[in-house]
């Protein structure tokens, strides 16, 4: 009896391990994640490690600082172990590190999508890089301040409305206790929102002109006055102005506009939790409208919606990590925690079970649209050298504020700067 007793014991013990080898789909392989969005950093590191206590896979995430991811994974793909999972975020993208990527069609993963509209697809029409959710970026607005103020969001149409109303709060800042805008700062943390989004409207309006339909070797700076426009609206009808600017970080910027001290911050969707949760603003406040820089038809213009958020496996990983990396793809598109940080972090996914975000920015991208108004599509998708390009635009963009340059710096960083980083990168 006791060896009987002893028998079932075990089998007791053994049989739950064995079920779980058989049916919990674990993989022998590990994951290593290279994020470029140090805003999420802090929801990846905890979804990985989530998962890893339910599966029992090894999930790395590294995060590259901003402004660095090309460099970083450049460095990342030459050591013993790469990542498994990166970035291609542009078709610029997939010209430099489509031979590392692995063909995405006919995955468990990719059977979760429901649009092709946001992937990448090389020369042959291999899937290198899923588009896992789509983003947008324009002015946002705090309504409460703006009413205080003594205007509405509906007087707010154009350049000209926006000037006048900026003008007048950045006048009377001591009289109300708040500018018009946070800090348009250049420090590495808030400078990508403009050599990257606020560059996007005079690229976007040239490549419109144009019907551009691929990376074109050279600009023109046919919109740069307008680019101006709104830049000399930033900086000087600001919270923080002049040489401060330059180290002004990421940081100062959105504390100006979550603790009312802004009515206008330049930034994306994806800000929308941290001026809800860490600051505690009230969503009813909040509004983001169109980036006005005076173009003619702009009161028509919707906000800027795209993505450079794609993903790409490393075909020249292990098998076994190759499968536990489209494993940790597949769950974090279908399972409760996955769904529920994307929604939270990024905004509308291109999934299934991809749940609706509790985000009023999204709200007012989707009302744009709805109204007939034209999307301000993601142009600067199509930059050469792009780290290289946005360097030399932040740097003379830190001349002008500083004194130290002239505007015209800035024309030779955005026209000559985008012909010499297009040579470079397709030399050979």
């Amino acid at each position: 009896m006791k060896k009987y007793l002893a028998l079932v014991l075990a089998i007791m013990l053994v049989l739950p391990m064995a079920i779980c080898f058989a049916g919990c789909g674990k993989s022998e392989g590990s994951v290593y994640y290279l994020n470029f969005k140090p805003e999420a950093d802090a929801a990846w590191q905890q979804l990985a490690k989530t998962y890893t206590e339910k599966t029992g896979v090894e999930v790395k995430v590294v995060t590259a600082a901003s402004g660095t991811y090309n460099e970083v994974l450049t460095a990342e793909m030459d050591k013993e172990n790469p990542p498994t999972l990166f970035q291609c975020g542009n078709q610029g993208a997939i010209k430099t590190w489509g031979e590392f990527c692995y063909d995405l069609s006919g995955t468990d993963f990719y059977k979760e999508m429901t649009t092709d509209d946001f992937n990448l697809y090389g020369e042959n029409g291999e899937l290198l890089a899923a588009g896992y959710c789509y983003e947008a970026f324009g002015i946002i607005v705090n309504k409460a301040l703006l009413k205080t103020a003594g205007y509405e969001i509906t007087d707010i149409k154009d350049f000209a409305s926006l000037k006048a109303i900026a003008d007048d709060i950045h006048a009377r800042a001591e009289e109300l206790g708040f500018d018009a805008f946070s800090a348009a700062g250049l420090d590495g943390s808030s400078s990508w929102r403009f050599s990257g989004h606020l560059a996007n409207m005079p690229l976007f309006y040239q490549f419109r002109d144009d019907k551009v339909t691929a990376q074109p070797a050279t600009i023109t700076d046919k919109y740069l006055d307008n680019f101006k426009n709104i830049w000399d609206l930033y900086i000087t009808d600001s919270a923080t102005t002049g040489a401060a600017l330059i180290t002004s970080t990421g940081d100062e910027s959105e504390a100006q506009f979550g603790n009312g001290q802004a009515v206008f911050y330049q930034n994306g969707t994806w800000e929308y939790s941290n001026l809800t949760e860490t600051f505690g603003m009230n969503a009813e406040d909040l509004a983001m409208i169109p980036i006005y820089c005076g173009v003619e038809g702009e009161e028509k213009s919707a906000l800027c919606c795209g993505t450079e958020n794609c993903w790409s496996v490393n075909k020249n990983a292990s098998k076994e990590d190759i499968e536990a990396t489209l494993d940790f793809m597949k769950w974090v598109v279908t399972s409760e925690e996955g769904t529920t940080m994307l929604a939270q972090e990024f905004g509308p996914c291109p999934f299934k079970k991809a749940k609706e975000p509790a985000n009023v920015f999204f709200a007012d991208a989707n009302k744009y649209i709805a109204n007939g108004n034209y999307v301000v599509t993601w142009a600067f998708n199509y930059t050469p050298g792009v780290d290289n390009w946005r360097a030399g635009v932040v740097d003379a963009l830190s001349k002008y504020v500083s004194g130290t340059g002239e505007w015209q710096g800035v024309v030779d960083a955005f026209v000559k700067g985008w012909e010499t980083q297009y040579q470079a990168e397709n030399a050979g």
